[in-house]
């Protein structure tokens, strides 16, 4: 057969056997003849990059009869580390083989040309439509589904994306560093030690709205990447989700959060595999979040059935998914599919919750699996701090008191930036007018304040005058504390021992027994039976309080109105009084203390067995521990000579 293909190519490329040739040029012909069939089978091209590749390239071009077929033979048997030159003797019965070689090769590719040729009928006669639905859709995609409506859409959007405007300044003005966070220096170094450690461990961070929970979270995830003890990657996502806007179906129809399944039927998975009644998983947030953090701010708004499941990923470290259409057996399944289905997707990332709730409010099996980070309110000078640092990036001057008057209206640091944000805007309109540099005036910031129809935060304040009657009691709303003002006044009733009481209704069932406690407490103090006096306590502002801590002030402030004492009003307590005169522990001490601080006081009367709470380095503000009655009237009574 190789003869015949030598023949056949001679007699295409030159004279033949009519004429005589000498032993040496029969193998010459004989050896271009077979790099001519070695160009047919591969073609000229790829013959070039398969010699290129075995080496024979330089030979192929050689003089050398020798070298040439050195070339042939790491060219058929695809050997680069043939490196023999042969000799005159043994060229021909190296040609011999290699024409053997040849012939199995060609051999080789006419049978499976053969093969491929009968599987191409076999698949053409059984699988006409088939073909036909591939046609047309090779055809459709040729075609391309846009129309020209659909082009020019996509020509808008296009226009639209080269429209950019500046940063928004919540954006600008919003942190860029841990250094640049202010008033969280305890809660920052707590969160580092959780997260960037070799087991970083999952977090709920407590705090009021506005005082950075968000981007110390995100800041501090950055921080953990640059540390090589961490398992934290260079690209670790870091994924947030409001725990409030986060919706789910029970049937697992939809889950942003965990991953659903599409059905084919019912929600139409691709078509392609709604096509062959494939189910598609559909991998969630869980997923995306894996190697990083995912972040979810109002954690205690979450569903509690979700939150239960989420539970089960955080120890699993997976997601599961099922479906009944789910076939392992079906071979139309693809690879991923099959994966997600029986090993499921990885969710192992390390969760950071975030709450304006109480810790008793929120489920307690999250906060098993966690671990707790409370975040300070901001107090007047973390504020001025924080306008005077936007005002710098801002680049714009700003009057003395804008950052004293922006801390009357909010304790947010996003508030505050919002606000000198606002107060910008009109300097830069009337800077362009008055073709002026821009300058924030208390006129600019006033006019905010005016629009947003803001009210001071802090009503009632610090006074140096005493007054009769009137006590600063402490209270808390969340994560804030806050001045309670209780007033009293006493009048000997018109019959003995037939005194009326009256109190605030909405100040609560608690606050009222706390009324009647101190009537006891009143009366072996300074031996006056309170049913002796009309008497009227009342809250200011028609507050709710939740809790007896303001015993011991509606103590103080009964007895001021009954002896005609005056109460300093530099001075705000907090405390349970029993009818024994002992002021009891309370809660939400840090809080409190915070309060009155913003209210300017000096100092600030707390149950002894809550000293301990009091934050370390507590500065402008004293703190007086009291156990009974007595002490708190001896410290908050002025005497009369």
């Amino acid at each position: 057969m190789i003869k015949a293909l030598f023949k056949r190519f001679f007699r295409n490329n030159g004279p033949f056997v009519n004429e005589v040739y000498s032993e040496e040029d029969n193998i010459t012909r004989q050896v271009a003849a077979i790099f001519g069939l070695l160009s047919n089978v591969y073609g000229s091209d790829k013959l070039i990059l398969k010699a290129s590749k075995v080496g024979a390239l330089k030979y192929m071009r050689s003089e050398s009869l020798g070298e040439r077929v050195l070339a042939i033979e790491r060219l058929v048997y695809e050997d680069p580390t043939l490196t023999e030159i042969p000799s005159e003797a043994k060229i021909p019965e190296i040609l011999d083989d290699i024409e053997n070689k040849l012939a199995d090769i060609i051999a080789r590719k006419t049978v499976e040309n053969n093969i491929e040729e009968k599987i191409s009928q076999q698949l053409q006669k059984r699988q006409e439509e088939y073909i036909r639905e591939l046609k047309l859709q090779l055809l459709k995609e040729e075609g391309g589904v846009d129309n020209p409506n659909t082009l020019k859409k996509f020509a808008e959007l296009e226009k639209l994306d080269e429209t950019k405007l500046s940063r928004s300044a919540s954006d600008m003005l919003r942190p860029r560093s841990l250094g640049e966070v202010v008033g969280q220096e305890r809660a920052i170094k707590s969160l580092l030690s959780k997260i960037a450690s070799p087991y970083p461990q999952h977090i709920i961070l407590y705090g009021p709205p506005g005082v950075g929970k968000t981007t110390v979270a995100r800041l501090v995830l950055e921080e953990a990447r640059k540390l090589q003890y961490t398992p934290f990657a260079e690209d670790a996502p870091f994924v947030e989700v409001d725990g409030t806007t986060l919706r789910w179906d029970p049937r697992d129809v939809t889950n942003p959060l965990l991953g659903s399944v599409h059905d084919p039927i019912y929600q139409g998975a691709r078509r392609d595999l709604a096509e062959d009644g494939i189910p598609e998983p559909k991998p969630g947030l869980v997923t995306e979040a894996h190697g990083g953090i995912l972040f979810i701010d109002e954690i205690g708004e979450l569903d509690p059935i979700l939150l239960n499941k989420l539970l089960k990923v955080l120890e699993d470290k997976r997601v599961n998914f099922d479906s009944a259409y789910y076939d392992p057996l079906d071979d139309r399944v693809p690879k991923y599919i099959k994966k997600l289905f029986e090993q499921g997707a990885p969710a192992d990332f390390i969760l950071i919750g975030a709450t304006t709730r109480d810790p008793s409010e929120i489920n307690p099996a999250i906060r098993s699996r966690c671990a707790e980070v409370f975040f300070d309110p901001l107090t007047q000078e973390d504020i001025h701090r924080i306008i005077i640092d936007a005002a710098v990036r801002l680049n714009v001057s700003i009057e003395n008191e804008v950052p004293n008057i922006i801390g009357q209206y909010t304790i947010e640091g996003r508030k505050a930036t919002n606000i000198l944000a606002d107060a910008y805007g009109f300097a830069l309109y009337r800077a362009q007018r008055e073709g002026s540099e821009a300058v924030i005036t208390h006129n600019d910031v006033y006019e905010v304040i005016r629009l947003g129809r803001l009210i001071p935060y802090v009503s009632a304040k610090a006074s140096e005058v005493p007054e009769i009657g009137k006590v600063f009691a402490l209270g808390v709303s969340g994560f804030l504390g806050a001045i309670i003002e209780i007033e009293a006044v006493a009048y000997k009733a018109r019959k003995v021992g037939e005194g009326k009481l009256r109190f605030n209704e909405t100040a609560g069932s608690m606050a009222k027994d706390s009324l009647f406690n101190a009537g006891s407490v009143i009366r072996r103090l300074i031996d006056v039976d309170i049913t002796d006096y009309d008497i009227h306590v009342n809250v200011i502002g028609g507050g709710n309080i939740d809790g007896p801590s303001a015993g011991a002030a509606i103590m103080t402030a009964i007895i001021s109105a009954i002896q005609g004492r005056p109460v300093r009003q530099d001075i705000a307590l907090t405390g349970e009084i029993s009818v024994q005169g002992r002021v009891k522990p309370v809660g939400g001490i840090p809080e409190k203390i915070y309060g009155a601080r913003q209210a300017l006081m000096k100092k600030v009367l707390i149950p002894s067995d809550n000293f301990k709470e009091v934050p370390p380095g507590l500065t402008g503000i004293e703190v007086v521990p009291v156990s009974t009655a007595e002490e708190v009237i001896d410290n908050i009574l002025v005497t009369i000579h």
